[in-house]
């Protein structure tokens, strides 16, 4: 048997069997890295001596994720800008293809539209023609989730939570959608999935549960589940880590958290160069997501008939 106190990452930390064996494939520990074992066997049977290292170090690891910055959003599919930080009002997912657009590229479609350029009611991106009716929208949502599109579970989860598109109000199917949503890759998935259980909406309350979601949908950039854990940690009176989390957020674009920033450099809770770089980080997020059809796009939106009077235009 291996030896417990020096783990060799080159054979099984149970059996002390190598890659050498032709029977054996070595597999890390998923939760901590720290060792690896040849079978499921030898993992349940070292668990005991294993337990205490394994919960230090996957604690570890959880914040070294909780608290790096995380990687930047990815792009328009026709852009190529990175989507806005606030995904909410910002953006249109497809359930015709299952792609998300900014904003900017929904208005640019429709001004060309309207001056006769291009055709309305088909995909800015893949050109199908859009959904008529409430049942064909919920066939492409469900062709989507089949296909394991977090996007459009996402999409489903809201339908039983709000009871929309003929749905009957079903938090436990949500929550379900939710969380393999997040298992996905959807940040926005896990956040919603954490307020439910931080609020009890649909599920027995569970603060707990509701922050390690949160954390979750924070590693992986989203802002609002930060700004949530950063409020949390200072009510607790954590407040370095409030402010790193508020720090993260306001470097990855979000205004409110920058705001929260400055304030904790007024009072000395942040220092100026630690305001100075979120502040410049802020600034350089907006200009990348900048363009003059996102800037154009609220305006047209509240009042469309701004659209209407290009007709003929072209």
């Amino acid at each position: 048997m291996a030896d417990n106190n020096t783990p060799n990452f080159d054979v099984c930390a149970n059996c002390g069997k190598g890659n050498e064996h032709e029977s054996v494939n070595l597999k890390a520990c998923v939760a901590c890295k720290l060792v690896k074992y040849c079978n499921r066997d030898c993992q349940a049977a070292h668990r005991p001596q294993h337990k205490k290292a394994c919960k230090k170090r996957a604690s570890e690891l959880h914040e070294e994720a909780l608290f790096t910055q995380p990687p930047p959003k990815e792009d328009c599919p026709i852009c190529f800008l990175p989507l806005p930080v606030i995904s909410r009002g910002s953006t249109c997912f497809k359930t015709c293809c299952g792609k998300t657009i900014c904003l900017g590229c929904t208005h640019a479609h429709c001004k060309l539209a309207f001056e006769g350029k291009e055709e309305l009611g088909k995909c800015e991106f893949c050109r199908q023609i859009d959904a008529d009716t409430d049942e064909e929208r919920v066939d492409q949502v469900n062709e989507l989730v089949k296909k394991n599109n977090p996007g459009a579970m996402e999409i489903l989860a809201r339908y039983h939570a709000f009871g929309e598109m003929g749905f009957r109000v079903d938090y436990s199917k949500s929550n379900e959608l939710l969380l393999k949503a997040g298992e996905l890759g959807s940040s926005e998935a896990y956040y919603n999935l954490g307020n439910a259980y931080y609020h009890g909406k649909g599920v027995e309350r569970n603060v707990k549960k509701g922050k390690k979601y949160w954390e979750l949908a924070a590693i992986g950039g989203n802002v609002s589940a930060r700004n949530n854990l950063g409020a949390t940690e200072g009510y607790a009176g954590n407040e370095q880590r409030a402010y790193r989390h508020f720090m993260i957020a306001a470097k990855a674009g979000d205004k409110e958290c920058l705001d929260k920033v400055r304030k904790g450099f007024e009072r000395g809770a942040v220092t100026k160069d630690d305001y100075a770089e979120a502040l410049r980080e802020y600034q350089k997020i907006h200009e990348e997501t900048k363009s003059e059809m996102r800037d154009e796009a609220p305006r047209y939106q509240a009042n469309p008939s701004l659209y209407a009077a290009l007709c003929g235009s072209g």
